[in-house]
């Protein structure tokens, strides 16, 4: 059978637009990639480090499904210095990498911010404590997802003022989380009506024995070792004032703990203690839910409010990035930020809840004293609640300077 000029100039044609189609619809696709800097391997490697990695991995695996665009996550150590911290995000970014989760130790976290507004990117910050990531050194590239340094000093700072425990002395990590945490509780123990009695600012991360420390908060007259430090440093400082009989003079309060430093101490050195977190695995049936998810990835370290935070910022990041459409989520970094103020949150680990314009995310705090032996019931059954404070209890007034646009 013979074919016409006019079939034959048809069908090729037709297959000569076909080829370009195929080819659009193939590159239509775009890809997000996202890097989770953080601490694999120094004093807060437990806190956050590998199981941050994992949670951000978990909330990618149950977004993917939904997702018009490829994800891609990659991980590195930033050892705890912001130079090192710095260059990785720099490198990052330059190769196009999108936005930067997790962030521990704040002064990694303020450099890493920078480079972030100098190069119109993210950074998704899970577990950098210092209040001025939303305050004096704000950023319209930067989100804090939820806790920080003032919530802290308010919660459990001003929960043992109201237990009369007004007399101080502070040890705490010469940087800026720890300057940051020890000023913050300060204001609320002088507003207070308490006393200062001393504050020893020692080496981070350099620094492991603390008993010349120990010694000087002893004989200081103070009733309260308020611990301005977090991770190793913590649990370092909490073993040796046992093992110096401090507890028996003077309350222990650390500041910042999380239940994977109680986990590693035990109940009959933290039998007690008071903290603050925004989150806990075993608050609800969706945090259990949640814990259990990310329990398959990590098996030996259940989630605290830095892993939780992990998983929260990813969570929220991939909703907004899927409402604006891969291709705009990656143009500008600030708009994206901006765009995620605006959604309201929500996701297993905290349930709902909202960003604020100045990049704070806005969740309750939760205040918890630590169980007895024999008042658990199993090996992560750590914490009783003792109160509940609502976001505005806890959140660091809104600085006008960095009431950013919310789209």
């Amino acid at each position: 059978m013979s074919l016409s000029r006019r079939t034959l100039l048809g069908t090729a044609a037709a297959a000569a637009s076909a080829v370009p189609l195929v080819r659009a619809r193939a590159q239509a696709r775009p890809s997000i990639k996202l890097g989770v800097l953080t601490d694999l391997s120094g004093t807060y490697r437990d806190n956050t480090g590998p199981t941050s990695v994992a949670a951000a991995q978990l909330a990618i695996e149950e977004m993917k499904t939904h997702l018009n665009f490829d994800i891609e996550l990659i991980s590195a150590d930033h050892q705890n210095k912001p130079d090192i911290a710095a260059s990785i995000a720099r490198q990052w970014y330059d190769q196009g990498v999108d936005g930067i989760i997790d962030v521990p130790t704040s002064s990694v976290a303020l450099a890493v911010g920078q480079v972030a507004k100098e190069k119109d990117k993210m950074m998704l910050n899970a577990s950098a404590t210092v209040a001025a990531l939303t305050d004096a050194q704000c950023s319209p590239n930067t989100i804090v997802w939820s806790f920080d340094t003032y919530e802290n000093a308010h919660s459990t700072g001003g929960a043992l003022m109201s237990q009369g425990h007004k007399s101080w002395f502070f040890i705490t990590a010469n940087y800026a989380f720890g300057q940051s945490l020890a000023d913050l509780t300060k204001e609320v123990v002088l507003k207070g009506g308490g006393e200062v009695k001393g504050d020893l600012r020692y080496p981070f991360p350099d620094t492991t024995d603390f008993s010349s420390y120990l010694t000087q908060a002893q004989t200081s007259g103070a009733k309260v070792l308020g611990l301005a430090n977090a991770g190793l440093d913590t649990q370092n400082c909490i073993k040796q004032a046992a093992e110096f009989g401090l507890s028996k003079t003077m309350k222990i309060a650390p500041l910042l703990l999380f239940i994977t430093d109680v986990h590693s101490l035990g109940l009959e050195v933290c039998n007690g203690l008071t903290t603050t977190e925004t989150f806990y695995w075993d608050l609800n049936d969706r945090t259990r839910a949640f814990t259990k998810r990310l329990l398959t990835k990590s098996p030996k370290n259940y989630p605290n409010q830095a892993h939780a935070s992990s998983y929260g910022i990813t969570t929220h990041f991939l909703k907004t990035a899927q409402a604006m459409g891969g291709v705009e989520a990656k143009k500008s970094g600030r708009d994206t930020i901006a765009r995620m103020k605006s959604i309201p949150t929500e996701d297993d680990a905290f349930g709902k809840g909202s960003i604020r314009a100045d990049g704070r995310g806005v969740f309750p705090a939760y205040l918890f004293e630590i169980k007895s032996a024999a008042e658990s019931k199993g090996e992560w059954d750590l914490y009783k609640l003792v109160t509940t404070t609502p976001p505005e209890g806890v959140l660091h007034p809104l600085n006008d300077k960095c009431h950013f646009p919310m789209k």
